[in-house]
């Protein structure tokens, strides 16, 4: 079973940075696509990046965000920089595996991040 624990949310005024960080317990394989998702007050789930054989952002993030991976320590991180308030948001870990035909999504409790103008 796989078990995501986020780390490293908070306040912080515009214009800051935020790390983020993913631990990933069980069995994880480097061909699991790990990634960050975000839930902004009163919004849908969005895609923030994705780590696989390459990475992946979403347009509102991109050339802010940097996603890294070390497959030794089974960790994600989500470097954030120049934020702004619509980056306030809870912050979710995901592990999707592909497995015989099947998607699996693994999700984290999620971590709050506040930007204030």
């Amino acid at each position: 079973q796989v078990q995501l624990v986020e780390s490293g949310g908070g306040l912080v005024q515009a214009g800051g940075s935020l790390t983020l960080s993913c631990a990933a317990s069980g069995n994880i394989f480097r061909t699991d696509v790990m990634g960050w998702y975000r839930q902004p007050p009163g919004k849908q789930r969005e895609l923030v990046a994705t780590s696989a054989d390459s990475t992946n952002y979403a347009d509102s993030v991109k050339g802010r965000f940097t996603i890294s991976r070390d497959n030794a320590k089974n960790m994600v991180y989500l470097q954030m920089n120049s934020l702004k308030p619509e980056d306030t948001a809870v912050y979710y870990c995901n592990l999707v595996r592909y497995w015989i035909g099947r998607r699996y999504d693994f999700w984290g409790q999620g971590t709050q991040v506040t930007i204030s103008s």
